[in-house]
């Protein structure tokens, strides 16, 4: 593989951390052009499998466009997704020659591939992706207090919002209008949204009902939801 290794701007090409207002899952955000450090691009369709746990680690992944779900599975079957990635974000790092969690995507993708020997000699390349770990420390920080101590509601209220482009978190712009609604589409099932939150299908399924019946939500299918008061819901995720 070949690669072009020039400077690039690192505050130009910076990605918001995920607990920002700015982040968004999904492919409503490019990430900037690959500012003279570019990969062997690969492009995904979507619920395809990227990489599978225990496959030999060869490269260091960083997505340009589209959204990826990071995923651990213990040996009776049960699953907790760890991480939700969009444009910008990294993956496929690992301290030993195998990959520790598994990687699909939720959306059509294009993901950049360096190979890890690569990785490890190019230092205008390691900065790029220093970069983009920070952020994503943070926010695995953030769901680390979701997962210990919030409330099933409150943790399905901060996933909603974190679907919310602009709302929620540092940086919030506020309600755009009076009524302040918004519709989101989910990516994840039900059961998908149960593993990234620590509970089980029908914990999700409670807290989904409970929050349509106080009229914060509305929704017909599972994966179209329309946030009837942002603000309202923001409240209700335990971080205010």
């Amino acid at each position: 593989m070949s690669l072009e290794a020039r400077r690039f701007d690192h505050a130009e090409d910076r990605v918001p951390p995920k607990f920002d207002a700015d982040w968004s899952l999904g492919p409503s955000r490019k990430a900037s052009v690959e500012n003279g450090v570019r990969g062997r691009m690969l492009d995904f369709e979507a619920r395809r499998p990227i990489i599978d746990e225990a496959e030999k680690a060869r490269c260091v992944y960083r997505i340009v466009e589209g959204s990826v779900m990071i995923s651990k599975m213990l040996p009776d079957g049960r699953r907790q997704i760890i991480e939700l990635l969009g444009p910008g974000d990294v993956f496929g790092i690992t301290t030993t020659g195998t990959h520790q969690s598994a990687a699909e995507t939720l959306s059509p993708c294009r993901i950049a591939a360096y190979e890890r020997a690569l990785v490890e000699s190019d230092r205008d390349l390691q900065l790029l992706i220093a970069e983009r770990m920070k952020s994503q420390i943070c926010a695995l920080h953030d769901h680390a207090m979701l997962l210990g101590r919030k409330t099933a509601r409150e943790r399905v209220a901060t996933f909603i919002i974190r679907l919310l482009p602009g709302r929620g978190g540092a940086g919030c712009r506020g309600p755009a209008d009076p009524a302040d609604r918004s519709a989101v589409t989910v990516s994840l099932t039900r059961q998908e949204i149960a593993d990234y939150l620590g509970v089980t299908l029908e914990t999700v399924s409670r807290a989904f009902s409970q929050l349509k019946r106080e009229g914060v939500l509305s929704y017909g299918r599972h994966d179209a939801v329309t946030v009837t008061n942002v603000c309202r819901l923001c409240r209700l995720t335990g971080a205010h």
